[in-house]
């Protein structure tokens, strides 16, 4: 049996969830905040807990810690947004994920002998969780969501001279000593590294030390492709008008904003770009001036909404300089829409780039622009890649994903390689 823990339940330890629970691997699931109902609260008043929805039998091994998010969020509501604390403050999300470690080691250390095998948990929150399983002798399973902090230095370092002005949107350069030094320590901690991409992988070869943990690259699934997908109907071809182009995600150079503006407004009005994120800081003049010249920019949008915006254009470009994983290409490609992605994602994981999709460099304005200029002067290929983009969603849905999980987690805890300290 397996604790996982996760602050904010999203899509990915969700999937993790759903695969443990249904391999009657799960023991519990500790999260900040938990709904199971369309209830009055989430309708009215916080309309995204719709994605803290949980299966209601699971409900006696849900366990929640609501009075930090609860509090932010109230404070949004109120439309006190800047109350909230950042990193460091008593109700920051980190010091709330700091908070759940700790009452979870103090749960581990209160369970009987052969109560659970393993503890599967995040960065940022399993310092505390894993010193308590070591131990019980506990296997340590640890999921790094988005690349190895050192890297993206490395990889980033450049984008600040390069880019003055969207220097402040670069938040990763921000963290504390503490904070990076507990990064280090949870990957040395960890008895099995879990990462969604070869990327990801990748970025661990600077860890300053040989990890005793072996790395599995799993990649996430697909949402489910709705049937009617497949009659989708692509006019850009058949049209006079401009290709539409869509950007999901936060609005940090780290997702490659310069790149995409710069790239875009080369085009003039052969390209309508639609924006949609919330902005990481406030008044970065650069992001201000950029946002202004977009067809739109939509600060925040339900999940069902973005789907239906993902069908809506011709192509997703998402040109990250550093990620994790990248779910918008997954989202997208279900809708039969083609990504144009980089390679620090895992679109190379993902995608044949010319068939389903396109890899552009990350960081280079001139290949973007070539990549939009082969969509304009061929069209027809949006049809031709949205069509195989939704072939290649519907091979690896989500439970795909949960089954290749969960096997290796069964092969992870039956290797019996914790190390006790």
């Amino acid at each position: 049996m397996i604790l996982l823990s996760h602050p904010t339940g999203n899509q990915n330890s969700r999937a993790v969830l759903r695969a443990l629970a249904q391999e009657e691997l799960l023991f519990e699931f500790h999260t900040s905040f938990a709904t199971y109902e369309n209830t009055w609260m989430k309708k009215h008043f916080f309309p995204s807990l719709n994605r803290r929805q949980f299966d209601a039998a699971l409900k006696n091994q849900i366990k929640t810690y609501p009075y930090f998010e609860f509090t932010q969020r109230l404070l949004n509501h109120l439309k006190l947004s800047w109350l909230v604390p950042r990193e460091g403050a008593k109700l920051s999300m980190y010091e709330t994920a700091q908070y759940m470690d700790w009452k979870i080691a103090n749960r581990i250390k209160g369970l009987h002998h052969n109560q659970i095998k393993a503890v599967y948990a995040y960065e940022n929150m399993a310092i505390r969780s894993f010193e308590a399983a070591r131990q019980k002798e506990l296997n340590c399973l640890y999921e790094l969501p988005i690349g190895y902090w050192k890297a993206y230095k490395e990889l980033l370092s450049s984008e600040q001279e390069k880019w003055p002005l969207w220097a402040p949107t670069l938040k990763g350069f921000k963290n504390s000593e503490q904070k990076l030094k507990q990064k280090d320590m949870e990957l040395e901690m960890a008895d099995h590294i879990f990462v969604a991409s070869q990327f990801t992988a990748d970025t661990l070869k600077l860890f300053p030390r040989p990890l005793k943990a072996p790395v599995h690259i799993i990649n996430y699934g697909f949402p489910k492709v709705d049937q009617a997908m497949e009659q989708r109907r692509y006019d850009f071809h058949r049209s006079h008008r401009p290709l539409k182009l869509l950007f999901i995600g936060g609005l940090s150079q780290r997702k490659g904003l310069s790149y995409l503006f710069e790239a875009t407004a080369a085009f003039g009005s052969q390209v309508q770009l639609t924006v949609v994120g919330k902005k990481v800081v406030e008044n970065c003049r650069v992001l201000d001036e950029a946002l202004k010249k977009c067809h739109q920019w939509i600060p925040s949008l339900p999940h069902s909404k973005i789907l239906e915006l993902m069908h809506e254009n011709d192509v997703l470009v998402f040109p990250s300089l550093f990620e994790g994983f990248g779910l918008v290409i997954t989202e997208a490609m279900s809708q039969g829409t083609p990504v144009i992605a980089t390679e620090r994602t895992a679109a190379p994981d993902l995608i044949t780039d010319g068939a389903d999709s396109l890899l552009v460099k990350a960081g280079s304005t001139e290949d973007l622009i070539l990549k939009i200029e082969s969509l304009l002067s061929r069209p027809e290929s949006i049809e031709r890649m949205g069509k195989a983009a939704l072939r290649t969603a519907q091979k690896r849905p989500w439970e795909v994903y949960g089954r290749e999980l969960s096997q290796t987690i069964k092969e992870a805890m039956s290797s019996n390689t914790t190390t006790v300290c």
